[in-house]
């Protein structure tokens, strides 16, 4: 029987979450955070930019990423990278099998509120994880980008950004998320 296809439409911004095999890490160094990064980076590239990364986070297993989509299809884009990753971790570790858990998840986010809430819930995983206090310190995540303390790589920081006040919106984007963990 044949799969459904995911729900999708041109111009939609999504949520996807992708999972290790039976919940196993997919990341065991520093190499392979990178790795997954710069092959992300290199697959929208590929694309011609038709994706935009807003916010992401790498736990050590399993992803979350916020993506708006163009006219290219994001099965397209999930696949190119989830391949070339399973294929490099599969050789590095001579592992056999599933890398991922089935196919990635994808949430279409439908209105302003939703684009922020998913933002916020990215960057808080790993303070809910108990891995870091605060957001900002955990590497393998966007937050620092969004909030100014590093400079931003790979992702496109405006769409998020653009429902607060200009002249403040890095600080008010950054109370908005860390009033969740109060």
């Amino acid at each position: 029987m044949p799969r459904k296809n995911r729900l999708w439409r041109e111009g939609s911004i999504l949520h996807i979450t992708v999972r290790g095999n039976r919940k196993e890490d997919i990341f065991k160094s520093v190499e392979d955070y990178c790795v997954y990064l710069r092959n992300l980076h290199h697959a929208v590239k590929f694309y011609n930019n038709e994706f935009e990364i807003l916010s992401y986070c790498l736990m050590t297993n399993h992803i979350h990423l916020q993506i708006e989509t163009k006219s290219v299809h994001i099965k397209k884009l999930m696949c190119r990278i989830n391949t070339f990753y399973a294929k490099y971790f599969n050789n590095k570790y001579d592992y056999h099998g599933h890398l991922f858990q089935g196919r990635y998840g994808s949430q279409i986010i439908d209105s302003d509120s939703y684009i922020l809430e998913a933002s916020r819930y990215i960057s808080l995983n790993p303070v809910r994880a108990n891995i870091v206090e605060k957001p900002e310190d955990y590497e393998w995540s966007s937050y620092s980008m969004l909030i100014g303390k590093k400079k931003e790589k790979l992702i496109k920081s405006d769409r998020i950004l653009s429902y607060f006040i200009q002249s403040r919106k890095r600080e008010l984007y950054r109370m908005y998320v860390e009033s969740a963990i109060r």
